[in-house]
């Protein structure tokens, strides 16, 4: 019995991608924002939620820019070759590709733009809305201590130390998510975004998990902010409704935790250089 539940596990190894090919798959669909030069700058990593790539993700890359960094929007469903439909009717629903599997491409994304010159891996901050949350919350709690965990079959080779941010935007905190009260085992600046009428969790289930991450050594600030689930998505799909005072209130939050979290650190003896407000 033993041998047989090794083979059927190392058939199954064998079928999952390497965190290279992952990449590779994921590299193609993939969008890069920032200046055209080779300076090392700090990184962002952008996942989308369940429905698949919106036009508000392309504001929050811009805000990067604006902030020091190069950022990164990652098609997790182009790389794929699936459609938009297939995303609202199989990912949202919970049938396929869940916060584990997601998991993976977060991963493989951070060990693929780790490795570009223009890139300073040891500044780099994940960001994720709704399932890309939900992926993100996933990784940080996840072991990888052996191979085929999160769906990659190195998945122990991935190194996370330069992961200084995470930025969760009305992440999938449900009773689907059943690692959303394990304990973190990497420990970056973490910034929650809590929405008062989210459909998918309630404000204090929402409070309960970060409690949770807390406990585990992590900096963890929340905003509440007073809309649906996907507020700052410029569409209304009842009970999703979007709020463009919100929207903007969001980006602009998420530029400061950018600026305060990959800021370079100010060389010893040297005072730091003052900004105009």
């Amino acid at each position: 019995m033993t041998s047989l539940i090794e083979r059927l596990e190392q058939k199954q190894r064998e079928r999952l991608d390497t965190i290279e090919a992952r990449w590779a798959r994921l590299e193609a669909a993939t969008q890069v924002f920032g200046s055209d030069d080779d300076v090392a700058r700090p990184a962002v990593l952008l996942f989308h939620g369940c429905g698949g790539l919106r036009p508000h993700l392309p504001k929050y890359a811009e805000a990067a820019v604006e902030a020091g960094c190069r950022a990164f929007i990652v098609d997790s469903y182009g790389a794929r070759g699936w459609p938009q439909l297939f995303g609202l009717t199989f990912v949202c629903t919970g049938a396929v590709f869940r916060g584990r599997e997601r998991a993976g491409d977060i991963l493989a994304t951070i060990w693929g733009v780790s490795r570009r010159r223009d890139v300073d891996a040891s500044r780099i901050a994940v960001a994720g809305w709704s399932h890309g949350g939900w992926g993100i919350m996933e990784l940080m709690a996840a072991p990888l201590a052996r191979s085929g965990e999160i769906g990659l079959a190195d998945s122990h080779a991935g190194d996370l130390s330069g992961v200084k941010g995470a930025f969760l935007v009305y992440p999938y905190v449900g009773v689907g998510a059943t690692a959303r009260f394990k304990p973190w085992l990497r420990r970056p600046k973490t910034y929650a975004v809590i929405a008062r009428h989210d459909h998918l969790t309630t404000v204090r289930n929402a409070e309960k998990v970060y409690e949770a991450v807390r406990g585990s050594g992590v900096e963890v600030e929340a905003w509440t902010a007073e809309g649906t689930h996907s507020f700052d998505e410029p569409m209304n799909a009842p009970p999703m409704r979007y709020d463009e005072t919100l929207a903007g209130e969001c980006v602009g939050r998420f530029r400061r935790f950018l600026e305060a979290t990959l800021a370079e650190p100010q060389a010893a003896g040297k005072p730091a250089r003052r900004r105009r407000a």
